[in-house]
């Protein structure tokens, strides 16, 4: 066979359907510009994430509006714990959605369905037994988190239906990123819309028992969410069923379900760090705001407002550390490490220039978009004004941070992001607090942010730049081996196919998301 010959079957996917897979729905993302797939992979993901903190507003709206005050403190003790557990799981799923990603780049149905398979019955028992464990439990976790005495059961009432709901939480997660790691990020989006939708509309129905619905009180705004959770995710597996997608197994293939012992193993193995990580952050939170509690009502105020911008302006770096991490995984499996390493470039560009422009916007119009939260009037108004001053800018590097762990992470080494994690969040940002709290009083707060996210951009950087640490480029989740293309280690010079040359179109995007990046 000639090398044009070559180049061409290297373009072209496998017969089979897009990707080489019978029913594979999205792009494949081993091929074609990068700059241009990452940005239609992310913002579904962003319109996602977006949804699901309106989705917990309007929660909170109805709540505060029926039950007052020990509705809310009930809700927040509840979800305190509720998203401790979905942030471990997390770990287990973002594992699932890698392996998937990168059997689909290595073109590996076999492997694929095998992962489907036993994630499938690994989070039936793990989920079923967290539900059955926490509802009995309940009582004793609210006590031992010292939930006030007059929400205590409230809190009892709600998160009872929550731990009823887990199961279909787990499987909602599972799938949504499952699809992802497949290539397709708009189907999620479409059920996570039909998810928030039904939420926000039986939340107050059932709440205050409005025409046929019963009075259930806050016990109504849990039911809300297990219903809409399991509608949706019923009629998301309907949807692939009907797709004939690799995510569901069919008659002839049920037993699949038999749990692999070697993929449970890269589960757990690959999972748990990426897990411990999100507590590691939720610990780290609680621990910043108990610093900040400690000077009164108004700074905690002022935080809390400031903290609502932060969660947007995080979003667009999140979706892209999303985006890059499937794209990376998918391209791990191809052995196109060079592609890899132009992913994460274009992903770190328009980080800064996704993240840069909102930080922009909101120091030009700080005090008007804060009066949301706080009314004009309000002493913790210049507070918060004050606090984005000093910490709104450590986004940035945050973001930069969240591309290159994505990155590593997609190989399936997943050590290395959670010990720099747990080094400028533990090591550098609370302590630094703490030491310059006597010199700057709140301010050492505030201060503390950019230098723990400066550290841990450097340390991600680090890792990912310096070829003595950079064993990640080797990591793999399991073996696979692509079913068309020659293997590329990633190691020295890489030696890219006809179809493998950055294409005048990838260097063009490239030139402009470094230029919009640097405002040039």
């Amino acid at each position: 066979m000639s090398a044009a010959d070559q180049g061409s079957q290297r373009r072209g996917p496998p017969a089979g359907g897009p990707g080489g897979f019978p029913g594979r729905k999205g792009p494949d993302l081993t091929v074609g510009p990068i700059g241009k797939t990452l940005i239609a992979f992310a913002l579904p993901v962003l319109g996602s994430n977006i949804l699901q903190s309106l989705n917990a507003t309007a929660n909170m709206f109805w709540v505060s509006r029926v039950l007052g005050e020990a509705g809310v403190t009930a809700t927040n003790n509840a979800n305190q714990l509720f998203f401790m557990m979905l942030g471990a799981a997390f770990g287990i799923t973002m594992a699932a959605n890698i392996l998937i990603a990168q059997a689909v780049g290595a073109r590996d149905e076999a492997m694929a369905r095998r992962v489907v398979g036993t994630a499938t019955i690994f989070f039936a028992v793990l989920s079923v037994g967290i539900g059955a464990l926490g509802g009995v439990l309940t009582p004793y976790i609210l006590a031992a988190m010292g939930t006030p005495p007059a929400a205590r059961i409230d809190a009892i009432a709600y998160l009872r239906v929550i731990f009823a709901a887990m199961p279909f939480m787990f499987f909602f997660n599972f799938v949504m990123m499952a699809q992802r790691g497949t290539g397709d990020s708009r189907t999620p989006f479409y059920f996570a819309l039909l998810q928030v939708g039904l939420d926000i509309v039986l939340n107050p129905l059932l709440l205050m028992g409005i025409g046929p619905f019963p009075k259930m009180g806050i016990a109504g705004s849990a039911t809300s969410t297990l219903i809409a959770q399991g509608v949706t995710l019923a009629m998301m597996v309907i949807h692939l069923y009907r797709q004939k997608s690799i995510l569901v197994l069919r008659p002839g293939q049920f037993r699949l379900l038999l749990p692999d012992f070697q993929i449970i193993r890269a589960l757990l193995v690959k999972g748990t760090p990426m897990g411990i990580q999100m507590m590691v952050i939720s610990l780290a939170a609680v621990t910043m705001l108990s610093f900040v509690n400690r000077y009164g009502v108004h700074t905690s105020a002022a935080y809390g407002a400031a903290s609502q911008l932060w969660t947007y302006v995080q979003m667009p770096a999140m979706a892209l550390g999303a985006a890059v991490s499937s794209m990376a995984a998918q391209n791990v499996g191809a052995r196109k490490m060079d592609r890899v390493e132009r992913v994460a470039i274009v992903g770190c560009l328009y980080a800064i220039l996704f993240t840069g422009v909102p930080i922009l916007i909101l120091q030009a119009l700080d005090p008007y978009v804060l009066q949301a939260f706080l009314r004009s009037t309000s002493p913790s108004l210049p507070i918060a004004v004050h606090i984005n001053t000093i910490a709104l800018w450590s986004f940035i590097p945050f973001g930069l941070a969240f591309i290159l762990s994505g990155i590593v992470r997609a190989t399936g080494a997943v050590w290395p992001p959670l010990i720099a994690m747990v080094i400028s969040l533990w090591v550098v940002r609370i302590p630094v607090a703490k030491a310059l709290e006597p010199h700057f009083g709140a301010d050492a707060i505030w201060i503390a942010f950019p230098i723990g996210s400066l550290t841990t951009f450097i340390l991600a950087g680090g890792y990912y730049f310096w070829n003595g640490w950079g064993s990640w480029r080797r990591a793999r989740m399991l073996d696979m081996t692509p079913s068309a293309d020659a293997p590329d280690t990633g190691l020295g010079q890489p030696m890219m196919a006809e179809s493998e040359a950055i294409t005048d179109e990838e260097q063009r995007e490239l030139n402009l998301a470094a230029e919009g990046a640097t405002g040039g």
